[in-house]
C-alpha cells in the first residue's frame, strides 16, 4: 500500500494508476489537502481505453463461469489525475478515483504464461480470472502486478448484479469484504505473512496499530497493549484458525466469515491461557465455576498451586487468604470471572482486585434481653418489655426508607426490634422511573389515633411501593440491559427470547406507578371518608389489559430463562453478576419475576381486610366490594388455564387431614410449598410440648396440632372412605402477620429451635411463638430461609433474609431440655385431661356432644362399662344454671376400686372466655 508508483509529471494529465497504491477500495490519502476527483470530470479527461477480462486455464473452462461473465457488463477501474501546483512549489496534489467502465471486448481465453505479452497492452485494462492462487501462472501475473480475481467474485457479481470489484491485490473472493483485521502476539514472520495474504485474498483489509476502525482483533496470546483496548472496545477478538478455516470455504457462495455463527466458533475464549483456582465457594459452586472454566477455555487447579495465573475468591466469605500469593498471582474477586464470561472476552484484572478487609471486627452486643437472675417474677417482668419493645418498634413507617442501611444485623434493641431497618430495592442506575425518584411526603403527620382502617391502608400502601420497587429492579436491571444495543460481545439474548421473559412487565409497572402515586397521596391526606376502592376501580380495564399477557405466558418465561441460562453461558454469567446486587435482594430472575402472579390476589385480601374494618355507613364500603369483585374478575381470568391439578390436590390433601380447617384455604393461587413437624415450647398457638404441624403455603401459614383421639373414617356420599383426620386446626395465618423469624442458637439445653414474632390484627401486642423442629430431613436453616422467603414474597419485599435473626434461646425464655423426658409427658397428660374437665363443667356456650366426648375422655380408667346412674345425673346437671357443679366419677380397675369427687368453680361470665380468642 505504498504510494511511491504514483506517477509524476510537469503537465497536468490523467492516466491508469498502478494498483498497488490502493487497497481494497479503500482510499491511501496523504497528509496533504487532497481534493477527491468526481467520476464524470475524471471520465472527461481520460483516454480511451478498453476493458478486457481474460479466463487463464481451467477458468476458460467452466461453463458456469461463462455464462456469468455473460451477464456482467461494468467493471471498477482505477483513475489518477497528477497536477502541478502553484509555481515555485514541488508538491503535488493526488486526485484517486475508481470509475466504472463497459466491458465492451467479450472475454478472452489464455492457455499459458507465454501468451501474457499479447495481451498485455496498455490500451486495455484487463482483469485475469485465475482459478488455482498457488500455481505458476498466478504468480507470474502477481510479480508483473496484474488485476487477478478469483471465480466467486465472478459469481457473486452476476448473482447480485454488481460490476467487477478493483483491489490492488490479488482477490479471490469477497468473504472479509470490508472487514478491517489487526494482528497481536504472533512471534513467527513467516505464520503472519501467511495469515494476511490470505485475508488480502478474501478481501480483507490490514492495519499494523489497532483503533477504532478495526472489526476484528486476531490474537495469537491474551496479553498485550492491543488485546486490553479490543476488550475495552468490545472489539471481537479472534483465533488464527478463523482465517483458516474461512479460506477453506472460500468457493460457498454467499459466504461470509463475519457471519455470528461460524465467527463465535473461533472467538478467542474468555479464559485462554489461564489457569484458575476458587477459594471460599460451596462445593455446587465451585464445581459448577470449574465446568463453566473449561468451557471458557481455561483450566483449573487445587488452591496454592504455583502455577495457577488467578485466584477467584468468594469475598463475602474470605477474610483472610490462606498463603501469601506471589506476584505473578491475581487474587480478584468473583465478579471477574463471570463478568468475563458475561463480555466473552477476559475482563482486566486490575479493576477486580481482592482486598483484606480490614474493617475491625465487630463487637459482639451484649443482650439487654438477658435473664440470669433466679427470680422468675423478675424474668417475667423483663420478657414482658421484651415484648413490650418489639409490639412499639415492629410498626412499619409508613413511608419505607430510600437509604439502604447494612445488611449485617446483631440481635439488639435497635436493630431486631426495628422492623423499620429492613430496606426497601432502589434503583440507582440508567434511567430511574419516575414513581422511584419521587420523593415520599416524610413530613406529614400520621393520625394521633391510627384507627384498624388506616393500618390495612397503610400497608396496602407499603405493599405497593414495594412491589413498584420491585418491578422497576426487573426492568432496570435486567431488561433494559439485555436490550441495550452495543453490548460487548454481542448481544447476549435474541429480541424475541427477551420478549418471552419479561412480556408486559413494563406496562405492569406502569399501571402500578400510577395505583401507588394515587394510594400515596390518599395516605398523606388521610381522612376516613376518602375511597381506596375507587382507586382501584379507576385501573381496573388496565389490569385486565396488562396481567393475562403475563400471567398466562410465565410458565413459558420461566422456561426460557432456564433453557437460555443452561445453552448461553453468557446469560448466566449476566444473571450471576446481576442477581448478586442488593437490589434483588440475592433472588433469582424467575423468582422475581412470579411476583405479579402473586400480587392481585395479595391485593384482593387485603381489600377485603380493609372492608371489614370500613363502617357500614362509609361510602367507601360499598365501593371496596366492587373493587374486590373487579380484582376476582381478573384473577378468574387469568387462572383459567393456570390451574395445577396436583398443587389443588396437596391442598385438598391437607383439608382432609386438619380437622376443622378453614374453607377459604382453598384457592386457585395457593400451593403448598413444605411440611415440617414440630413441637409447641410455649403457651402459644398451644400447650407446650404439644405436637404442632405447620403447612407453609405460598402466601399462609396453617398451623395444626395432633389430635388426641381420632373419633372415626370420613365416609363420602361416593362410598369413598378416607382416614379419619389426624390434625386439629388451631389458626390460619397471613405471612404478612409475620414480623420476624428468630433463629434460636444452639446450646445445651436448646436444639434445632425457632420462634416467630406475629402480630395479629385483632390484638394490640406482639405474640411469640417458639417451636422445636423433629423432623431431620429438612435443616433447620432451609426452613427458616424458605419461609422467609415467601415472607418476603408476601409483603412484596425483596430482601428476605432481613427477616431472620439471630436469638439467645435465654432472651426469650425458649428450651428443649425436658421435652422427651417422663415425668414431662406425664405433666401435659395431666393438664391436658384437668383443661378437659374445666372446659366440661363450664357454662360457656358450648355443645353438649362436646361436654360428652370430653368427660368420657377424661375417663381413662374405664373399661368396658356403660355409665352408672350417678354419671347420668352428673351428665343432666351440666345445663345447669348454678355456679357450683358437683362431678361424681365413679372409676374402678381390677385391683383398686375407689370414689372420686371434683368440686369445681365455674365463671359465670358471659362468653367464658378470655378476650385474648386469637388462638
Amino acid at each position: 500500500m505504498a504510494d511511491s508508483s504514483v506517477l509524476t509529471s510537469t503537465i497536468e494529465r490523467t492516466s491508469l494508476a498502478d494498483s498497488s497504491i490502493f487497497d481494497s477500495k479503500v482510499t491511501e490519502i496523504s497528509k496533504e489537502n487532497v481534493l477527491i476527483g468526481s467520476a464524470s470530470y475524471v471520465e472527461e479527461e481520460m483516454p480511451q481505453i478498453e476493458t478486457r477480462v481474460i479466463l487463464v486455464q481451467e477458468a476458460g473452462k467452466q461453463e458456469e463461469l461463462i455464462q456469468a461473465l455473460k451477464t456482467i457488463k461494468i467493471m471498477e477501474v482505477p483513475v489518477i489525475k497528477i497536477r502541478e501546483s502553484c509555481p515555485g512549489k514541488s508538491d503535488e496534489k493526488l486526485i484517486k478515483s475508481v470509475v466504472n467502465m463497459e466491458i465492451k471486448v467479450p472475454f478472452v481465453k489464455m492457455e499459458s504464461v507465454e501468451e501474457l505479452e499479447s495481451l498485455d497492452s496498455p490500451e486495455f485494462e484487463n482483469v485475469f480470472i485465475v482459478m488455482d492462487f498457488q500455481d505458476s501462472v498466478f504468480n507470474e501475473l502477481y510479480k508483473t502486478d496484474h488485476r487477478i480475481i478469483g471465480p466467486p467474485v465472478i459469481l457473486n457479481c452476476a448473482q447480485k448484479g454488481e460490476p467487477l470489484p478493483f483491489s490492488c491485490r490479488p482477490l479471490y473472493c469477497t468473504s472479509m469484504m470490508n472487514l478491517v483485521l489487526c494482528f497481536t502476539g504472533f512471534r513467527k514472520k513467516e505464520e503472519l505473512v501467511r495469515l494476511v495474504t490470505l485475508v488480502h485474498h478474501m478481501g480483507g483489509i490490514i492495519r499494523k496499530d489497532f483503533n477504532s476502525k478495526v472489526t476484528h482483533l486476531v490474537a495469537n496470546c491474551t496479553q498485550g497493549e492491543k488485546f486490553r483496548i479490543a476488550v475495552s472496545l468490545g472489539t471481537p477478538i479472534m483465533k488464527p484458525e478463523w482465517i483458516y478455516k474461512a479460506w477453506e470455504r472460500r468457493n460457498e457462495q454467499d459466504f461470509c466469515a463475519s457471519v455470528d455463527d461460524f465467527r463465535n466458533e473461533f472467538k478467542v475464549p474468555p479464559f485462554q491461557d489461564c489457569i484458575l483456582s476458587f477459594l471460599g465457594f460451596s462445593d455446587e459452586e465451585k464445581t459448577n465455576m470449574e465446568e463453566m472454566t473449561e468451557m471458557q477455555g481455561g483450566n483449573c487447579l487445587p488452591v496454592g498451586d504455583e502455577r495457577c495465573t488467578h485466584l477467584i475468591v468468594e469475598e463475602n466469605i474470605v477474610k483472610e487468604l490462606p498463603f501469601e500469593p506471589s506476584k505473578k498471582l491475581y487474587v480478584v474477586k468473583q465478579e471477574w470471572f463471570w463478568g468475563s464470561i458475561q463480555m466473552d472476552a477476559r475482563a482486566g484484572e486490575t479493576m477486580y482486585l481482592y482486598e483484606k478487609a480490614n474493617t475491625p471486627e465487630l463487637k459482639k452486643s451484649v443482650s439487654l434481653l438477658s435473664l440470669n437472675t433466679p427470680n422468675s417474677n423478675r424474668k417475667r417482668r423483663r420478657l414482658k418489655e421484651t415484648l413490650a419493645q418489639l409490639s412499639r418498634e415492629t410498626d412499619m413507617s409508613p413511608f419505607p426508607p430510600r437509604k439502604r442501611p447494612s445488611a449485617e444485623h446483631s440481635l439488639s434493641i435497635g436493630s431486631l426490634l426495628d422492623i423499620s431497618n429492613t430496606p426497601e430495592s432502589s434503583i440507582n442506575y440508567g434511567e430511574t422511573p419516575k414513581s422511584c425518584t419521587k420523593s415520599s411526603k416524610n413530613s406529614t403527620p400520621v393520625p394521633s389515633k391510627q384507627s384498624a382502617r388506616w393500618q390495612v391502608a397503610k400497608e396496602l400502601y407499603q405493599t405497593e411501593s414495594n412491589y413498584v420497587n420491585i418491578l422497576a429492579t426487573i426492568i432496570q436491571l435486567f431488561q433494559v440491559p439485555l436490550e441495550e444495543e452495543g453490548q460487548r460481545g454481542g448481544p447476549i439474548l435474541a429480541p424475541e427470547e427477551i420478549k418471552t421473559i419479561f412480556g408486559s412487565i413494563p406496562d405492569i409497572f406502569d399501571v402500578h406507578t400510577k395505583i401507588k402515586d394515587d394510594l400515596e397521596d390518599l395516605i398523606v391526606n388521610w381522612d376516613e371518608s376518602k375511597s381506596i376502592g375507587d382507586i382501584f376501580l379507576k385501573y381496573s380495564k388496565d389490569l385486565v389489559k396488562t396481567y393475562p399477557p403475563f400471567v398466562n405466558f410465565f410458565e413459558m418465561s420461566k422456561e426460557t430463562i432456564i433453557k437460555c441460562e443452561k445453552q448461553k453461558p453468557r446469560f448466566h454469567a449476566f444473571l450471576k453478576i446481576n442477581q448478586a446486587k442488593p437490589e434483588c435482594g440475592r433472588q433469582s430472575l424467575v423468582e422475581l419475576l412470579i411476583r405479579p402472579v402473586q400480587r392481585l390476589p395479595s391485593v384482593a385480601l387485603l381489600l377485603n381486610d380493609l372492608k371489614k374494618h370500613t363502617a357500614e355507613e362509609n361510602p367507601d364500603k360499598s365501593t371496596l366490594e366492587k373493587a374486590i369483585g373487579s380484582l376476582k374478575e381478573v384473577m378468574t381470568h387469568i387462572n383459567e388455564d393456570k390451574r395445577k391439578t396436583e398443587a389443588q390436590k396437596q391442598i385438598f390433601d391437607v383439608v382432609y387431614e386438619v380437622d376443622g380447617c378453614p374453607a377459604n384455604l382453598l384457592s386457585s393461587h395457593r400451593s403448598l410449598v413444605q411440611r415440617v413437624e414440630t413441637i409447641s415450647l410455649g403457651e402459644h398457638p398451644c400447650d407446650r410440648g404439644e405436637q404442632v404441624t405447620l403447612f407453609l403455603f405460598n402466601d399462609c401459614l396453617e398451623i395444626a396440632r395432633k389430635r388426641h383421639k381420632v373419633i372415626g373414617t370420613f365416609r363420602s356420599p361416593h362410598g369413598h372412605t378416607r382416614p379419619p383426620a389426624s390434625l386439629k386446626h388451631i389458626h390460619l395465618m397471613p405471612l404478612s402477620q409475620i414480623k420476624k423469624v428468630l433463629d434460636i442458637r444452639e446450646t445445651e439445653d436448646c436444639h434445632n429451635a425457632f420462634a416467630l414474632l406475629v402480630r395479629p390484627p385483632t390484638e394490640r401486642a406482639n405474640v411469640l411463638l417458639s417451636f422445636q423442629m423433629t423432623s431431620e430431613e429438612l435443616p433447620k436453616e432451609n426452613w427458616l430461609k424458605m419461609l422467609c422467603r415467601h415472607v418476603a414474597n408476601t409483603i412484596c419485599k425483596a430482601d428476605a433474609e432481613n427477616l431472620i435473626y439471630s436469638a439467645d434461646p435465654e432472651s426469650f425464655e425458649v428450651n428443649t431440655k425436658d421435652m422427651d423426658s417422663t415425668l414431662s409427658r406425664a405433666s401435659r397428660a395431666i393438664k391436658k385431661t384437668s383443661k378437659k374437665v374445666t372446659r366440661a363443667f363450664s357454662f360457656s356456650k358450648t355443645p353438649k356432644r362436646a361436654l360428652r366426648r370430653a368427660l368420657m375422655t377424661s375417663q381413662s380408667s374405664v373399661e368396658g362399662r356403660s355409665p352408672s346412674s350417678n354419671d347420668k345425673h352428673v351428665m343432666s346437671r351440666l345445663s345447669s344454671t348454678s355456679s357450683l357443679a358437683i362431678a361424681h366419677f365413679v372409676s374402678t380397675s381390677n385391683t383398686v376400686g375407689f370414689t372420686k369427687y371434683a368440686y369445681v368453680q365455674c365463671s359465670n361470665s358471659t362468653g367464658g372466655r378470655s378476650q385474648n380468642s386469637w388462638f
